[in-house]
């Protein structure tokens, strides 16, 4: 039985890393990359992904070697414990130590890049200085939807003024330009992630959070929230449209002019009485 659980133990790391390495080819692995800082995150990724799968393939080897050497019909004599090596101990703890610095060094450019080289930032660094990028729009999470705030048509990119422009779960961009996004919580804690673009941020009651990406392929892709936050959590998702500049503009113009037929009267009865 002991050659027999050897065995057993070792097809653990063969099929493992035999169905990460079959995945991508099956598109079983991670979603398909559209962002300009994408290709950083997916190799920090893939870097800690190889290391710590060199240290579970050695672990599991030695498992496999302890259990096949050792096995308990060809040693019968009595077993004999010792109180352990101080220099072994030290060993395995500064070794992981060292391994978690370099990855927390090793990281800094991807979470630069990600969290902290604000486009909104002017060139000293500091925020609210002239020449500031406006937010393209305003996110805001709602138990369990998805609350999209665009500026008026007439308000040169201000949001807050009566012309804002309402969507929800419908999140239209345009291609090719750097995106920036006022990101908030109406009541509990939610997660905006959108996988293809490699963005995931939290959403926190009180706070609004800028985040920023560039989306680089036209096409439609999933908007979900990655954080548990209530009974409907499951249905808490929209839609990304990556689309041509002109194509946004012409989509954007299309919702201020429904959103002012319904708010102005006059024009829903002249709707009305066309139809």
């Amino acid at each position: 039985m002991g050659r027999f659980w050897s065995l057993l133990f070792l097809l653990v790391p063969v099929l493992g890393v035999a169905s990460f390495a079959v995945a991508p080819f099956y598109n079983h692995w991670l979603p398909h990359d559209i962002s300009q800082h994408g290709h950083v995150i997916d190799h920090l990724f893939y870097f800690i992904l190889w290391l710590t799968g060199a240290v579970f393939v050695a672990t599991e080897v030695v498992l496999f070697w302890f259990l096949w050497r050792y096995d308990s019909k060809g040693h019968m004599n009595p077993v004999k414990y010792t109180h352990g090596s101080h220099s072994l101990e030290i060993i395995w703890t500064i070794v992981p130590m060292a391994v978690l610095l370099f990855i927390a060094i090793y990281q800094m450019n991807a979470w630069a890049a990600s969290k902290i080289d604000n486009p909104a930032a002017g060139p000293d660094g500091v925020f609210g200085t002239a020449d500031d990028m406006r937010p393209m729009l305003e996110v805001t999470a709602r138990q369990f939807e998805w609350r999209l705030r665009y500026p008026g048509l007439k308000a040169e990119g201000v949001l807050g003024t009566p012309k804002d422009i309402f969507v929800v779960n419908d999140l239209h961009l345009p291609v090719n330009e750097e995106i920036l996004i006022d990101l908030k919580s109406a009541d509990v804690l939610h997660s905006f992630f959108l996988p293809n673009v490699r963005v995931k941020q939290d959403a926190v009651p009180g706070m609004k959070i800028p985040v920023w990406f560039r989306a680089t392929e036209i096409g439609q892709f999933d908007l979900v929230c990655a954080e548990l936050c209530g009974w409907g959590h499951y249905k808490m998702k929209g839609r990304l449209t990556v689309e041509s500049r002109a194509d946004f503009d012409k989509w954007l113009e299309e919702k201020n002019r429904q959103q002012e037929t319904t708010h102005d009267p006059q024009l829903a009865e002249k709707k009305d009485s066309s139809e």
